[in-house]
């Protein structure tokens, strides 16, 4: 582990156009044309969207949908995702994340967003019978979806209803007909609370769906947030500036003046459709085909040729939906481990192979008895990781834990696998889980277990440990300085 001056984060772009712009200055952006919604698209996000250095592409000319009408993909990849989160790019993925939580969590801020008359995002107003969803380029991305999902790269804005707080949560959605699109929240996600609220009160729930928003904006649709907490007047905090929001014709929701399309409608809580199948971060087709809540749209807004964010998970393996999340979430839940009241964390970081959801590694310096213990539970349990985790490791700060092999390497070598490994019942479990029984999914029990790995050098008998031939990272620099050159055949 490198030590690495405190840094202050700058988001120096306002919304995804400004951030493509930045982005080409790096080289970092393609552009293709004439590839298909059908199955060109879908091929290209395999190809590209795994690869830790793949380019941000650009989709024009999409035959079938109106010229200018474009779809992005890819924005957190390369060097622009230090430039997406407001740091230098010779920060490592454990530099960047921890930057982020020392800048913008540590001390957090909020600042209430701001409604003004204007914005870009008004620049095309479609209302009533001319509502069309089925023009954008809304592809197929894998090759069992049940239909096109013009909700990937989305967030949707929802009020409480008794409460009257906002929240933009990351739900996605299937385009059913040229009027209406799926919208599936999982139990317990803010979206959802809001719904089953409006359902009791036999009302429909107004909503604002963002299908083109600057990347802080969608990375916090999906990044947990505190409940009662609108996650754009935490980018507002983020920013030093309250996000400008306009409200919208049909239902007067806000949101962001400046984002590229906003479907807006209602949700009839006695309405649903058959939603899926969709290729999960989980890497399966877990939810199947199943009923959801469905947005009627009333009103679509979009910007002069608007750009469609695409971000499909892909699954066995690390995505860009897992490499933002990984940087995210792993200082989430370091920030709410510190805040619980556990010292000595050297790091946290959510592996991308499991979507940044199901495997946690955490180091720390031991304390006391039980620290270990301590910290695997509130790990495992904390606002940034309860829902979908599976396995914490927790191991001695001599070890990387964002290196997955050096994880592993303590977990197996520093463990005895009856005494070391606890498990926590009863665990918030989501329906992407592949593992969930049928039996557990037609009782609507969402829960699984969670295990905790003590990969510590038992804190009693700690000093008589065998060393590790790990060298140190003084060692490790000075070995890479002096003969790196090996590796480059010169």
């Amino acid at each position: 582990m490198t030590e690495r001056p405190n840094l202050t984060g700058h988001i120096a772009y306002e919304d995804l156009r400004e951030w493509l712009v930045l982005a080409k200055r790096m080289g970092e952006v393609r552009h293709v044309a004439g590839a298909s919604w059908e199955e060109d698209i879908g091929l290209a996000a395999e190809a590209i969207l795994r690869v830790e250095n793949g380019p941000c592409v650009v989709f024009d000319d999409v035959p079938g949908c109106p010229k200018g009408f474009r779809l992005l993909m890819n924005m957190f990849a390369g060097t622009r995702r230090n430039m997406t989160l407001g740091f230098p790019d010779h920060l490592s993925k454990w530099e960047l994340s921890d930057s982020y939580r020392e800048a913008y969590l540590k001390t957090p801020r909020l600042i209430a967003h701001e409604i003004v008359e204007s914005g870009p995002v008004l620049e095309n107003i479609v209302t009533r019978g001319h509502v069309d969803v089925e023009k954008f380029p809304a592809p197929i991305w894998h090759e069992k979806d049940g239909g096109r999902y013009i909700g990937t790269g989305t967030f949707s804005i929802t009020r409480d209803p008794e409460e009257h707080w906002l929240n933009a949560g990351a739900y996605r959605a299937q385009i059913h007909t040229h009027n209406s699109v799926g919208l599936v929240m999982a139990a317990g996600h803010h979206g959802a609370i809001h719904f089953e609220k409006y359902k009791r009160r036999g009302e429909k729930m107004p909503v604002a769906m963002v299908l083109g928003g600057d990347p802080l904006s969608f990375f916090y649709g999906g990044i947990e947030a505190p409940y009662g907490t609108f996650e754009l007047d935490i980018v507002g905090g983020i920013r030093g500036a309250p996000v400008k929001m306009v409200k919208g014709r049909v239902t007067g929701l806000p949101f962001p003046a400046n984002a590229e399309i906003v479907l807006e409608g209602w949700v009839d809580p006695n309405r649903t459709h058959l939603e899926g199948p969709f290729g999960e971060w989980s890497g399966h087709y877990a939810g199947g085909e199943a009923r959801w809540p469905v947005l009627e749209v009333e009103a679509i807004y979009h910007r002069n040729d608007p750009i469609l964010v695409g971000v499909p998970p892909m699954g066995a393996g690390a995505d860009e939906m897992a490499r933002y999340r990984a940087v995210m979430r792993s200082a989430t839940i370091k920030e709410n481990m510190t805040r619980a009241g556990v010292p000595g964390i050297a790091q946290v970081w959510c592996h991308e192979v499991g979507a940044a959801r199901t495997l946690h590694g955490v180091s720390i310096t031991q304390n006391y008895p039980g620290h270990a213990i301590q910290a695997g539970t509130i790990a495992a349990q904390c606002g940034g990781s309860a829902y979908a985790s599976k396995y914490v490791v927790v191991t001695d700060d001599d070890v990387d834990v964002t290196n997955l092999e050096h994880l592993l390497w303590a977990m197996l070598m520093r463990t005895d696998p009856k005494q070391s490994i606890q498990f926590i019942e009863g665990s918030w479990d989501s329906p992407a889980d592949p593992a969930l029984s049928p039996e557990k999914r037609a009782a609507g029990d969402m829960t699984h277990s969670v295990a905790i790995i003590n990969a510590c050098k038992p804190y009693h008998w700690r000093d008589k440990f065998p060393p590790s031939n790990t060298p140190s990272p003084e060692t490790l620099k000075k070995a890479r300085e002096k003969f790196g050159w090996l590796l480059d055949g010169k």
